[in-house]
């Protein structure tokens, strides 16, 4: 045993056996004989080493905390930002496809056929008022200044409706025979 220990720990060569077991006895004596071992010495050099450079690391460190801190406060404001955004983002998507679907052509042809019908109950509207107001002022149909609208009056107007109304029918017309095609962009 004292051979394989000599083997392992050649600097315990100069001591005598009666040295080696009062090292095993005494632990003072054997701390004393630990450390002065070069091995130990070097280890606890690297050790110290190591210490000294964790402490600059951390002593680095800390004087980037700040910075750190801010630079997290910052990118955490970004990405709640983001968020916020994000979320905004999918309404106004929303109200673009609403808006745009008010333009799609199947819905610019149904406010055509609506528009059509309304503007042929207009004209048929002023028609039946100024037939009843003739009516009502014994048939003249001339139209009196108390009584309303004069028979110039009523032709310019149902005139302007009818031709709008015939306008609107004529692209409908068009419409369904395939005539008119949309652009889209």
């Amino acid at each position: 045993m004292a051979t394989q220990l000599l083997v392992e720990y050649p600097e315990l060569s100069y001591l005598s056996r009666q040295d080696l077991e009062d090292i095993l006895s005494d632990p003072v004596y054997f701390q004393a004989i630990f450390h002065s071992l070069e091995r130990v010495k070097a280890l606890y050099q690297s050790q110290a080493e190591l210490g000294r450079a964790n402490e600059s690391i951390a002593s680095h460190n800390l004087t980037m905390q700040e910075s750190l801190y801010a630079l997290r406060s910052d990118t955490k404001n970004a990405f709640d930002e983001a968020r916020s955004l994000e979320s905004r983002w999918k309404d106004v998507e929303k109200d673009q496809r609403e808006i745009y679907s008010r333009y799609t052509p199947q819905f610019l042809l149904m406010r055509l056929k609506h528009s059509i019908t309304a503007q042929d109950d207009a004209s048929e509207a002023i028609a039946t008022a100024f037939v009843q107001q003739s009516s009502n002022n014994g048939g003249s149909g001339g139209g009196t200044p108390e009584s309303g609208m004069d028979i110039d009056d009523f032709v310019k107007e149902f005139r302007y409706l009818r031709r709008v109304y015939h306008k609107r029918v004529i692209w409908g017309d068009k419409w369904s025979k395939g005539q008119v095609s949309w652009r889209e962009g």
